[in-house]
């Protein structure tokens, strides 16, 4: 049965039968996921198949063709998606915020955004910001870029390297974080076409985790781009340029990839336990109460996670209660895996099985930002600031 469920010439604005195309995606990106992790090859095929199904706009706005999807049916598809291969789910993250965010962006001319979405419908074009480097880190602690972006008469020259570029060779789009060479300099986007002169991929990715991220360097030397690509810069402590829900939806839809991965180690598991009949038991293990009980424990925690998420979906939590869940989510979700690794032995870290790739795909949760310990401080500071206002 094909897994499309739009051919490129039907309806782009309907909403797919979410019930009926996702779990055959689930399926058919869980058949080559330990092929892709084993290679470390970006797993193009399935982009060609979310393309296909309609859902690589699924968040754009629907005045630019897109579907608009809210982030509740975001987080249904994120799920359904990582729960058979967690780096496309990660691309795909990645993609969607952007496009949900678009309309609500400083410095988009508005033929960049039919452009971008428009390439997104057509052709399957991909995005993602391009902001971590070598000596900096993270943005989000802090620090101006090393990447410089210098006016010419013709554009902007773009110099600098790019680490951690999740979906490089994929991109059809980078946002490049960068600094402008002024005295006083704007810092912020500038958006570069893939295959543009002097953008060179070094295929640096050899990670535990999501190998088939194509999470590689990104080099770029003297790149021209026009000078309406520069997505309004601005001086070094301005508020960001994307809306305030951006905060939620970057942290449900990246907590939702771990949590999809601990699900599959736990039906991983439930398997194993149910078949695994040792000679001197006579009976499956699922029949011993200590096995029982842990499963029961793993499906607490995954129940905890299902209504951390959905209760952040909905709307319900915000401000730095949105990290919070990410940060929860993400721990419960580590904490299912080293639990069904624990109760395995042996049969669990071979690479016969899958759970050992879904344990070092699940600690990758705890690079994304926001990290544990800002969001833990964040939490404190604000139950102290409240503590001292009520006084």
């Amino acid at each position: 049965m094909p897994l499309a469920v739009l051919s490129r010439n039907s309806d782009a604005s309907a909403l797919p039968d979410l019930d009926a195309v996702l779990p055959r995606l689930t399926a058919a990106f869980a058949a080559t996921a330990a092929l892709h992790d084993r290679e470390a090859s970006f797993p193009t095929a399935n982009f060609e198949a979310l393309r296909d199904a309609g859902l690589l706009a699924l968040t754009a706005p629907k005045r630019l063709g897109g579907l608009e999807a809210d982030l509740p049916t975001a987080l249904k598809v994120i799920s359904a998606v990582a729960r058979g291969e967690p780096a496309t789910a990660l691309v795909l993250v990645m993609q969607y915020l952007f496009h949900a965010s678009v309309e609500g962006r400083s410095g988009w001319p508005e033929h960049l955004k039919q452009r971008v979405i428009g390439e997104a419908i057509r052709d399957g074009a991909l995005i993602n910001a391009l902001r971590v480097e070598p000596d900096l880190g993270t943005p989000a602690r802090g620090g101006l870029p090393a990447t410089i972006a210098r006016r010419t008469p013709e554009g902007w020259r773009i110099s600098g390297r790019k680490i951690y570029s999740t979906g490089s060779t994929a991109l059809t789009w980078f946002v490049v974080w960068a600094r402008s060479d002024d005295a006083e300099p704007l810092v912020g986007g500038w958006l570069v076409r893939a295959g543009t002169p002097g953008v060179v991929i070094e295929e640096t990715w050899d990670h535990l985790g999501l190998r088939a991220s194509a999470s590689h360097d990104v080099v770029f030397e003297d790149v021209l781009v026009p000078l309406d690509h520069a997505l309004d810069p601005q001086p070094v402590g301005a508020p960001p340029p994307y809306p305030a829900t951006f905060a939620a939806w970057s942290a449900v839809l990246t907590a939702a990839i771990y949590d999809a991965v601990a699900r599959a180690a736990r039906d991983w598991l439930v398997d194993f336990l149910a078949n695994r009949k040792p000679a001197n038991l006579g009976a499956a293990l699922s029949t011993l109460p200590r096995f029982q009980e842990a499963v029961g424990d793993i499906d607490g925690l995954l129940l905890s996670n299902r209504v951390l998420l959905d209760t952040a979906a909905r709307g319900e939590v915000g401000g730095v209660e949105a990290g919070l869940v990410k940060h929860l989510v993400t721990e419960n979700a580590i904490t299912v895996v080293e639990k069904a690794l624990k109760l395995t032995g042996n049969p669990g870290l071979t690479r016969h099985n899958p759970l050992e790739r879904h344990h070092r795909d699940v600690l990758c949760g705890r690079v994304h930002t926001p990290q544990s310990d800002v969001v833990l401080t964040s939490v404190g500071k604000v139950a102290f600031a409240a503590y001292e206002a009520a006084r």
